[in-house]
């Protein structure tokens, strides 16, 4: 057996592991608990992105521990034709939880997966294959998926799947559209986008997808009005809306889902991350009148993990604890709070950008000044480390062109003083890093 000192630790995870994205956070986890990650020295460190923008209701959640421990010992996973009622139970909760018409759920395993089926199912039932995306969009690493993700991973893997088109996305901090006094002019920036969609498109346009709220774009959150004009955009084309609320459904934003603001209902709704709150859970919804063209036309997605019975009866815990705990109310109160403490360091520091977001889902853009608002990469990096030296775990986003910025998505469960905890770590490391 390996030696598990720390020093032997990395060799040995040098010489057996893929690297898959970028360096390994430089310490050994060996245990988490609500809020916090503990490492093998015996070092605390809160967990400000909650794991992968995932664990909503924070590590170890007593009622999830207790739903996977049963549904291992009595029913966990099934062959793919074969039902079992917590599948049945979860797909009438979520479609209670949801506007009409959404109201049929196919029950998955990973965010990629569900935008997989989604813009399968919106090729099949328009009987059209081109799918429009932001250019700073992240919906997943499978190959459909891959084709609508534009902020990362392109470069160096052949032709993208035909038909993937591309919307600038609407930053309001860096966008070149402007009204006359200076205020971002998105909706120009949307029909300007959809001229250019128009100009590529070879007449078979099937949908387009988006995140309310893109996080691994940097925290760009769709200006109010955006969703239901894209929208119009869409049925005038013929095309279905899919919305990919992976790290947005479920409370985080302050509503249950984010679309709930604007009072646009999308065709197709993925979720993920927080549905499963750090457990491999995922689902698409969508219509009936959509359920049933796909079926007709001999829709397939059978896959090893569709329809598991453990995954569906952590999704209903889920849902359990967040309706019995009023987190979306939680949300709203802790996201006021952040938004407040970030908006006080953009005003004390001049390197502090752009703060956005929504809820528990919020975003600071370290610039090297706010005239120039200029990338600050070698800050971000600075911050990184001396928070993580401070017991803080946090994920800065770094784009061509941005700034770094810092996504800050705590679990919905945590307390107001590591909340606020956490902020006064990530201000010592900015003043640190500034020597």
């Amino acid at each position: 057996m390996p030696d598990h000192r720390s020093d032997d630790f990395w060799q040995q995870a040098e010489r057996h592991l893929v690297r898959y994205g970028g360096a390994f956070t430089p310490r050994v986890i060996t245990r988490a608990e609500g809020s916090w990650v503990h490492d093998e020295d015996g070092r605390a460190i809160l967990d400000f992105p909650s794991g992968q923008m995932s664990a909503v209701l924070g590590h170890a959640h007593p009622d999830v521990v207790r739903t996977v421990s049963d549904s291992v010992a009595t029913l966990d996973h099934l062959f793919s034709g074969m039902l079992s009622r917590p599948v049945v139970d979860l797909g009438a909760r979520l479609a209670g939880t949801l506007p009409d018409p959404l109201e049929r759920m196919l029950l998955l395993t990973t965010g990629a997966e569900s935008n997989e089926a989604a813009i399968a199912m919106a090729k099949l039932v328009t009987g059209r294959h081109e799918v429009v995306a932001f250019d700073r969009s992240w919906h997943g690493m499978t190959t459909g998926a891959r084709a609508t993700t534009f902020s990362a991973g392109r470069k160096g893997y052949g032709p993208a799947v035909p038909g993937s088109l591309v919307l600038p996305t609407p930053n309001a901090y860096r966008s070149p559209f402007r009204h006359a006094d200076g205020s971002h002019d998105w909706e120009t920036e949307l029909d300007f986008g959809f001229s250019l969609v128009d100009q590529q498109s070879t007449g078979s346009p099937a949908a387009a997808i988006v995140e309310p709220i893109l996080s691994s774009g940097g925290i760009i959150e769709l200006p109010e009005g955006y969703l239901r004009r894209l929208k119009d955009h869409c049925e005038r084309r013929g095309m279905l809306l899919i919305l990919d609320e992976a790290q947005t459904g479920v409370g985080r934003t302050g509503t249950m889902y984010a679309f709930q603001r604007d009072g646009v209902v999308p065709d197709i709704l993925t979720l993920s991350k927080t549905l499963g709150a750090g457990l491999p859970v995922a689902a698409v919804m969508t219509s009936a009148a959509i359920e049933e063209a796909c079926h007709e036309r001999g829709f397939l997605f059978f896959t090893t993990h569709v329809s598991d019975p453990l995954a569906a009866s952590v999704a209903l815990t889920v849902l359990d604890v967040v309706e019995r705990d009023d987190l979306v109310t939680r949300a709203q109160v802790l996201g006021k709070e952040l938004g407040e403490r970030l908006a006080d360091l953009a005003d004390r520091y001049d390197v502090v950008g752009d703060v956005r977001g929504r809820g528990l889902l919020q975003g600071l853009e370290l610039v090297t000044d706010k005239a120039s608002r200029a990338p600050a990469d070698e800050l971000g990096r600075a911050v990184t480390a001396g928070c993580l030296e401070r017991g803080l775990h946090v994920n800065i986003v770094q784009l061509p062109g941005m700034g770094g910025i810092f996504r800050i998505a705590p679990p919905l469960t945590i307390s107001s003083e590591d909340l606020h905890l956490g902020l006064d770590r990530l201000e010592e490391s900015l003043v640190a890093a500034l020597g």
